[in-house]
C-alpha cells in the first residue's frame, strides 16, 4: 500500500482524545503530516503539555497506522502542545491563558505548599507558569523559592511602569514578601490589601503564561472576594487536612466559590499530610490526622480527589530551604505533585473545551 496523508487521516479519525470523547482530526490536533516511502511523522497538539494521557494518545496513533497501513511502518509522532483557554474578556491579564487559584479553609494545612509545587510541576512539563502570593498577612512564596532578598525590577511598557515578576525555577513570582522586609508586619486594612492586588494584577508585567497559580490566604474575606470580583478564575483546588476541623473550614471556604456572583468551578481536592509512613517501616501506613477526609470531601463537593501528599520530611525541608520537594527528580513526593499537576491540567482543558462546545451550540 502506498501511503498518502488520506490514508493517514483516515487511521487518525478513529483515534478518540480519552477526556474530550472526540476523534484527533476533528479536534484539529493533528499537524505537519510528512511521508517518505514508509516512514510518516506527524505532531499532535494537546491541550496542555501536563497531559496524564500524552502516552496512550501516541501508542494509539501508532496502532491506528500500524492496523490500517501495515505494520511495516515506521511512525514517529512528535508531541507538542497548545494550551487553551475559555478566556473571552482579556482586560485583567490578557496574556495569562488560564487562572487557579489554590485555597484553604484554614492555616497549617499545607496550602502554599501545594500552591509552590503546583506551579513548579506545571513549569516542568513545559507550560508557562506564574505564581501570585495573594497571601498578604502571610506571604510565603520569597521562602519557599529561596529570594528573601529579592526585590521585583520596574519596567516601561507603552508608556506606563510595571513590576516584574522575579522569576525563580522558571516560574515568575509575585509576592508581598518581596517589597516588605522578612520581619515586617503587615498591618493593613482590607481596601490596602484589595489596592495591592489590584496592582500585582494590572501593574504587573506578567507576559504570556499558560497557569497563573494564585496562593489565597486561609479562610473567607476581603481578598478572596477582591480576586474573585478582579480576576477572572479559572477554577480553585481546594486543600485540606483529614482532620475534622480543617475538613469543616474547608468546606465554608468552598462554599464561598459558589455563593459569589461569579460562580467559580471547584476544580478538586488536595488532601495534605494524608498518612506517614516511616522510612524503617516502608510497608506501614498512619493516618496521624485521620482517614478518608479529602475522598469524603471531594464526594460531597462531586468533584475529584486529585491527590493526597503524604508525611514527607523532604516536603517540609523544601519549602524551608528554598528547594521544592517537586524538583528532587526520582523521589516519591516529586511524584505525587507532578500526578496533582496533570490531574489540575486535565480538569482545565475538559472545562475550556466544554466552554468552547457550548459556546458554539
Amino acid at each position: 500500500m502506498q501511503l498518502t496523508n488520506d490514508i493517514i487521516i483516515k487511521a487518525l479519525s478513529t483515534v478518540i482524545e480519552p477526556d474530550l470523547k472526540k476523534d484527533l482530526v476533528s479536534l484539529n490536533m493533528i499537524k505537519d503530516i510528512s511521508i517518505d516511502g514508509k516512514n510518516v511523522t506527524f505532531k499532535v497538539v494537546l491541550t496542555t503539555p501536563a497531559c496524564p494521557l500524552k502516552e496512550k494518545i501516541e501508542n494509539d496513533c501508532r496502532d491506528a497506522i500500524h492496523k490500517l497501513a501495515g505494520e511495516d511502518v515506521a511512525v514517529l509522532v512528535e508531541m507538542i502542545a497548545n494550551v487553551t483557554t475559555n478566556r473571552s474578556d482579556k482586560i485583567v491579564l490578557p496574556g495569562v491563558k488560564n487562572i487557579i487559584a489554590v485555597a484553604s479553609g484554614k492555616g497549617g494545612v499545607g496550602k502554599s505548599t501545594v500552591a509552590c509545587n503546583l506551579a513548579l510541576a506545571l513549569s516542568i512539563k513545559g507550560a508557562k507558569v506564574g505564581l501570585l502570593d495573594a497571601d498578604i498577612y502571610g506571604p510565603s512564596v520569597p521562602m519557599m523559592f529561596g529570594e528573601l532578598d529579592s526585590q521585583p525590577m520596574m519596567r516601561e511598557v507603552n508608556g506606563k511602569q510595571l513590576m516584574v515578576p522575579v522569576e525563580k525555577f522558571g516560574v515568575k513570582l509575585l509576592s508581598i514578601g518581596f517589597l516588605i522586609k522578612p520581619e515586617q508586619a503587615v498591618a493593613w486594612r482590607g481596601p490596602m490589601v484589595s489596592s495591592a492586588l489590584t496592582q500585582f494584577t494590572n501593574d504587573c508585567d506578567w507576559g504570556e503564561l499558560d497557569y497563573l497559580i494564585l496562593d489565597l490566604p486561609p479562610g473567607t474575606g476581603d481578598i478572596h472576594l477582591t480576586m474573585i470580583q478582579v480576576i477572572p478564575l479559572s477554577g480553585v483546588v481546594m486543600v485540606t487536612t483529614p482532620q475534622a476541623v480543617a475538613l469543616a473550614d474547608a468546606y465554608k471556604a468552598a462554599t464561598m466559590f459558589g455563593m459569589t456572583p461569579v460562580k467559580v468551578p471547584i476544580l478538586g481536592v488536595v488532601e495534605n499530610m494524608a498518612y506517614f509512613i516511616p522510612a524503617e517501616l516502608p510497608e506501614n501506613k498512619y493516618f496521624i490526622f485521620g482517614k478518608g477526609g479529602g475522598e469524603k470531601m471531594a464526594e460531597e463537593l462531586s468533584v475529584d480527589l486529585l491527590g493526597q501528599v503524604p508525611i514527607y520530611q523532604s516536603i517540609r525541608e523544601g519549602g524551608d530551604n528554598g528547594i521544592p520537594a517537586v524538583l528532587k527528580e526520582g523521589s516519591p513526593e516529586r511524584n505525587v505533585f507532578m500526578n496533582i499537576a496533570e490531574s489540575v491540567a486535565q480538569k482545565i482543558a475538559i472545562q475550556n473545551s466544554a466552554t468552547k462546545a457550548a459556546a458554539n451550540n
